[in-house]
């Protein structure tokens, strides 16, 4: 993600402030131009301080869950991001507030994400072929999963609980689950249906890449379950859960390649570089790019490689897990041009 400044004071902000820690003016997100703008948090409305544009917050500002901004005159009192929400938890409910706090945090990352990328994210409240998110607790509706069909990423609430979640990470024995994880894979098999099985020509590509999905889903989970991942199964995919059907496949790729280019990004806004002292074949590199902007993936990847074992090796001088404990080989980076390629083709 890029870095954002306070309109006042230059300050640093993070992309989840409302406020700005050093002058104390308010700030939000405008998502049509990625800006942070701020105010005068004594002035009796939302006049940006450089723009001087009357605004308003989304109205889940009241829940603490957003700070995208409207202009005053907008008919809409939700952001783009939060108008794909079709259900939220009870909040009467003390213990599912903050569990959908952080949900919320996780997809409006992702909501930056895929419209920088220039993808279209129609509401599924107003078109049968949009998106939209369920986020449910699932004490009250215990047949309810994770999961996306035809447009609803449903998210349980219990995916919000940290230790929750890091026992579901050891019971089946997975590197990384995070929320903005899950998010990025969910949303992968919704734009499966928008970018692959509509299209014939692409469709055909895809099956030489990735296998055919026409195979029974329920049967291929049933067996992944019951059998797990082939013994060889890291040369060709990004994770286990990755070699259990085509589609599954490809939603666990487009995570990563999301995963890959928001580093990416952040690394670049930095200035971030990678020179070693000692010369490490193929670890010297430097993020001089933004790489939304680039169409070939091979310079993305070879940036990536050496950014994330430096990244990878502090962490382990603090005794954390790495922040990208996979291996990208080259099978997976073919997977990962052809959803890149598509991707730039669709914009």
């Amino acid at each position: 993600m890029k870095i954002f400044q306070c309109g006042h004071c230059d300050h640093p902000l993070f992309f989840e402030n409302n406020k700005c820690e050093n002058c104390g003016h308010l700030s939000g997100y405008r998502d049509r131009d990625r800006q942070m703008l701020t105010f005068d948090s004594s002035g009796s409305s939302l006049i940006s301080d450089r723009e001087k544009i009357h605004y308003k917050y989304c109205k889940n500002k009241a829940h603490r869950v957003c700070n995208w901004l409207l202009e005053k005159e907008d008919p809409h009192d939700y952001c783009r991001a939060c108008q794909l929400n079709r259900t939220v938890p009870n909040l009467a409910e003390a213990e599912n507030f903050e569990k959908w706090q952080n949900l919320e945090v996780a997809k409006h990352r992702l909501i930056y994400q895929l419209q920088k990328i220039g993808l279209a994210l129609p509401s599924k409240m107003i078109s049968e072929e949009g998106l939209c998110f369920d986020f449910i607790a699932k004490q009250n509706n215990p047949n309810i999963m994770t999961g996306h069909d035809s447009g609803v990423i449903t998210i349980l609430l219990q995916e919000a609980d940290s230790v929750l979640r890091e026992q579901m990470r050891k019971q089946l024995i997975e590197p990384y689950r995070t929320l903005i994880g899950h998010l990025r894979h969910e949303v992968g098999h919704y734009f499966w249906e928008r970018l692959v099985a509509t299209n014939p020509n692409t469709t055909g590509e895809f099956r030489a890449i990735f296998g055919d999905e026409q195979e029974n889903y329920a049967d291929a989970l049933q067996r992944y379950y019951k059998e797990g991942a082939p013994v060889n199964w890291h040369d060709s995919f990004i994770s286990k859960y990755a070699s259990a059907h085509p589609w599954e496949d490809w939603a666990e790729t487009w995570a990563h390649y999301l995963h890959i280019m928001d580093m990416l990004e952040t690394a670049h806004f930095f200035g971030l570089k990678v020179d070693p002292v000692e010369v490490l074949k193929g670890m010297k590199t430097e993020v001089t790019f933004d790489p939304y902007g680039i169409e070939d993936f091979d310079k993305i990847i070879r940036t990536c490689v050496p950014l994330s074992f430096a990244v990878n090796s502090i962490n382990r001088a603090m005794g954390v897990p790495d922040v990208y404990p996979f291996v990208i080989t080259s099978a997976v980076v073919v997977k990962m041009k052809f959803i890149h390629r598509l991707l730039v083709s669709s914009h």
